[in-house]
């Protein structure tokens, strides 16, 4: 159960020190799945 809390706590902190990072990563995504989506439309 320590275990369990401590990968927790630090995946926790990870992410409140990275946000902005998985935002950026997650916005070029969205951006590429659009453009394939809005492209294969167009063909």
């Amino acid at each position: 159960m320590t275990t369990l809390i401590a990968s927790y706590n630090s995946l926790s902190l990870l992410a409140r020190l990275n946000w902005d990072r998985l935002l950026y990563s997650a916005t070029i995504i969205v951006a590429l799945v659009t453009g394939s989506v809005i492209g294969n439309l167009v063909l």
